[in-house]
């Protein structure tokens, strides 16, 4: 069995091109917190301690509706609700008598990146080796959103409106490839975006940050009752 220093250092390892890759995505997040008016070192804060990228695009996209706290505070829980399955499936991982101190500290960083190496340990998953990942990723993140917006303040206005679209890019890259793969996930992106948009145009009384959390709540729901995924893959069960 692998020391807990080892174990540390593989972590560091595995978690190198985890942090790089962070970065960069987390650069264009301050763009956007930028816009919605953030400094550099609340970003940073808001990143160190919300590590998701679509949580914390719904964060400040909301803020920068004007939304409420329980707005925001509802569509980052919802954003972030798959990180409740992937803590389930990696306490798993974990040896039963685990201390809580440990499960917890685990549990704070859980993102599909760390969880991804994680689960991929060999046996039991060490805690030490996912702290390791951590100690990389989590600043990468952090400082890529620190410097986003620190750019964002000493560039010229046009050049930070071009470099919000790279924010777009990251979305679009995450929701392509699933939706060349399925007409059901295609459609629903299409009924999204159509949702959205008539949702803005019709300028309903809810407030921007509640129509959005209503369009994710029923969309998801109505997606998952009439296309559930089978167990044993990824293929869509008929109704």
């Amino acid at each position: 069995m692998e020391s807990n220093q080892t174990c540390f250092r593989r972590g560091v390892r595995d978690g190198m091109p985890i942090a790089l890759g962070y970065f960069a995505v987390a650069f264009t997040l301050g763009i956007a917190a930028r816009n919605a008016g953030f400094s550099a070192l609340q970003a940073m804060v808001e990143s160190l301690t919300n590590n998701a990228s679509a949580g914390e695009y719904a964060v400040f996209s909301l803020v920068s509706a004007g939304a409420g706290y329980w707005e925001v505070a509802v569509m980052t829980l919802v954003a972030n609700a798959r990180y409740l399955l992937m803590s389930c499936a990696l306490s798993q991982k974990l040896a039963p008598d685990t201390p809580l101190v440990h499960r917890m500290l685990v549990a704070y960083d859980v993102t599909d990146e760390i969880f991804g190496v994680s689960i991929a340990f060999p046996g039991r998953l060490n805690p030490w080796y996912t702290y390791g990942a951590v100690s990389v990723a989590l600043p990468g993140w952090g400082l890529g959103t620190f410097f986003g917006v620190a750019a964002g303040s000493a560039l010229p206005a046009r050049l930070v409106s071009a470099l919000s679209v790279g924010l777009y890019g990251m979305f679009l890259a995450i929701i392509v490839p699933p939706a060349r793969k399925s007409r059901v996930i295609l459609a629903l992106v299409l009924v999204s975006f159509a949702a959205s948009f008539l949702a803005g145009r019709w300028a309903l009384a809810a407030p921007p940050g509640v129509r959005t959390i209503a369009l994710t709540v029923v969309i998801s729901l109505a997606a998952a009752v009439l296309f559930p995924v089978d167990p044993a893959g990824t293929e869509e069960v008929a109704p």
